[in-house]
């Protein structure tokens, strides 16, 4: 069943280490815990420096939503700058990466999968007037990180979302997005093979 889900309804939740606030939008199964989801898709306000937290198993997806920008540096492979000319990062949960925040806060959208159960895709893609997505995946989430309005429209249903809302399709395979002037993030989660 497609299911909408507005920002507006959902509450930060403090970083143990009060560098920042994770805001969970959805999971998967739902009530699921960072011990026993299989994927989980967040907004993370980052507002000092510091750790993140260790996720063995878990493939991570980052994307710049707001701010100047973060520096990560992921384990002891290589150094990020997450910002509007690189604004996507992807990295095994189990690598230790820190974060340095030098121009404020910033918002970040976050993407994880448990590699035993599923692996994931992020596309970012502006939309001006209309775009046509085909669905690749069993589930696909759709969030609106920029822009005022979407609209989401299928064969027999009509979606309309505002920044920070995010919709998970479900059924129909083809859907049109419309908006004047829109950054939405197509994310697909693929179950393994049996």
């Amino acid at each position: 069943m497609t299911r909408l889900i507005q920002y507006a309804s959902l509450h930060a939740t403090p970083w143990k280490n009060g560098g920042g606030s994770t805001t969970e939008v959805t999971v998967f199964p739902p009530g699921a815990t960072f011990e026993d989801f299989e994927w989980r898709v967040s907004i993370a306000t980052i507002s000092q420096s510091g750790p993140f937290s260790v996720f063995p198993g878990i493939d991570r997806t980052l994307t710049l939503v707001d701010g100047e920008g973060v520096v990560l540096d992921v384990g002891n492979e290589r150094r990020v700058a997450l910002s509007e000319r690189e604004p996507v990062v992807a990295f095994p949960g189990e690598i230790q990466v820190t974060a340095t925040v030098d121009g404020g806060m910033t918002t970040d959208f976050n993407v994880m999968t448990r590699r035993e159960y599923c692996n994931h895709q992020l596309e970012r893609r502006v939309v001006r007037d209309f775009s046509t997505l085909e669905r690749r995946s069993e589930t696909t989430i759709v969030f609106l990180a920029e822009g005022e309005s979407l609209t989401l429209i299928s064969g027999c249903e009509r979606i309309s979302m505002v920044r920070y809302d995010a919709v998970v399709l479900e059924k129909e395979d083809v859907w049109t997005l419309e908006a004047g002037h829109a950054t939405v993030f197509i994310i697909d989660i693929f179950p393994n093979d049996e």
